[in-house]
């Protein structure tokens, strides 16, 4: 065998080796996203129930958990071991933004909504200025002209848009970051700006009654379901959604005085 025919047989034996190390990385790579898929299908289902029993109306759980389904797919092919916090933190985000993101493409509010939602916020506002603390929900809903079942119904819908047009961005964690600004730069005001804001929403939620403060921490921090949660304080999974509503309204109108 001459020199020519030895440097070939060298290449096309190294372009083999190559091949067959990229086909068993590429299998190896297969295995373990079929495995992180499976693993992580319940929190599919988990998401899609605690972003609906968050929603005052009445949405198709299947197709939302299909649209889960996709993202927690596209979620392990694009998951990067090196670079991305664990899997299941890396899925929760992407799944939670594909549930989001179907719910969007569905939204439509009247405009006599969105007048409501305004009329309630001013009326917090003026309720503030004068007297110096938060009103009661029968106060607040005293000042607008409605009763008490009418103003829920208003912030479950406030809190609604909420989740559409802030929580669903897929870059935070939880809704209550959402009311921070991303952390997208590393320049160091913002880095300041950004612990400042932090702080600020420490100090909202510590302000909030006890029983809002308990409602977050429960469904927030120890991410349990309105329905967990109603088991919890022993009360309706109706009534927890409308005080979580309140409660989420007042801790925004609280960061908006900052």
């Amino acid at each position: 065998m001459d020199a020519g025919t030895r440097q070939s047989a060298t290449v096309t034996t190294e372009a083999l080796r190559a091949r067959v190390t990229e086909a068993y990385a590429r299998q190896s790579r297969e295995t373990l996203e079929e495995k992180w898929i499976l693993d992580s299908l319940p929190l599919v289902r988990h998401i899609v129930l605690k972003i609906i029993s968050g929603l005052a109306v009445k949405m198709d759980e299947e197709d939302l958990i299909s649209a889960g389904t996709l993202g927690l797919v596209r979620a392990a092919r694009a998951y990067d071991q090196s670079r991305d916090a664990v899997f299941q933190t890396y899925a929760y985000i992407r799944i939670r933004g594909a549930v989001i993101d179907e719910l969007r493409s569905r939204s439509f509010v009247p405009s006599a909504v969105y007048k409501q939602i305004k009329a309630v916020s001013e009326a917090y506002r003026r309720h503030v200025a004068i007297h110096g603390s938060a009103p009661s929900d029968e106060e607040l809903a005293g000042s607008v002209g409605i009763d008490t079942q009418q103003l829920y119904k208003t912030l479950e819908e406030a809190r609604r848009q909420h989740f559409l047009s802030i929580h669903g961005l897929g870059d935070e964690s939880s809704p209550l970051q959402a009311l921070v600004p991303p952390d997208g730069s590393p320049s160091p005001q913002e880095q300041a700006e950004r612990a400042e804001m932090l702080e600020r929403l420490g100090q909202a939620i510590r302000n909030l009654p006890k029983r809002d403060r308990l409602i977050l921490l429960l469904y927030y921090e120890r991410d349990l379901t309105m329905k967990e949660t109603s088991k919890v304080l022993g009360v309706t999974e109706s009534r927890v959604s409308q005080l979580h509503a309140s409660a989420l309204f007042k801790l925004s109108m609280k960061l908006k005085e900052f």
